[in-house]
């Protein structure tokens, strides 16, 4: 069986860091498989413990993270509401467009306002269902390679 190696990054605000941890646990937390390829995915998000978003500039910030996504297959963003006021997920999405990467929106379960700037920026949007995110990221990354 071979192994497909595919880095995501999770765009994310602190503030509703519940949907980061759901998402991260059914992505990094499960082994997951496609026909004959095991597939590894990598977390290349910002954790909450790392000193990327307490020090420097905001500059430095945005390079930073820019260095990650850049590194990554797959951009994935919940479409909540505070997508559309956060100003990293904003440059998140302007990251991922300039090193075209795809960006995979998921409606977290039970959300009835979506935010409409990740609406336009992704490339698709699913449902809040491990499954059906990580058969997406899959799509992108084997229709990338």
């Amino acid at each position: 069986m071979s192994e497909r190696i595919i880095r995501i990054f999770i765009s994310h605000s602190w503030d509703y860091e519940k949907h980061y941890k759901t998402l991260s646990s059914w992505i990094f937390g499960e082994n997951w498989s496609s026909g004959q390829a095991r597939l590894k995915f990598e977390d290349y998000s910002v954790p909450r413990n790392d000193p990327i978003h307490t020090r420097g500039s905001d500059e430095e910030l945005k390079n930073r993270i820019f260095a990650r996504i850049a590194l990554s297959h797959v951009i994935v963003i919940p479409t909540g509401m505070y997508a559309s006021h956060s100003k990293w997920i904003k440059k998140e999405i302007a990251g991922a467009k300039g090193y075209e990467k795809p960006i995979l929106g998921v409606n977290p379960w039970g959300q009835e306002r979506r935010s409409v700037f990740v609406k336009k920026a992704a490339k698709e949007i699913v449902g809040w269902n491990k499954e059906g995110v990580v058969k997406k990221i899959w799509q992108f990354y084997s229709s990338n390679q």
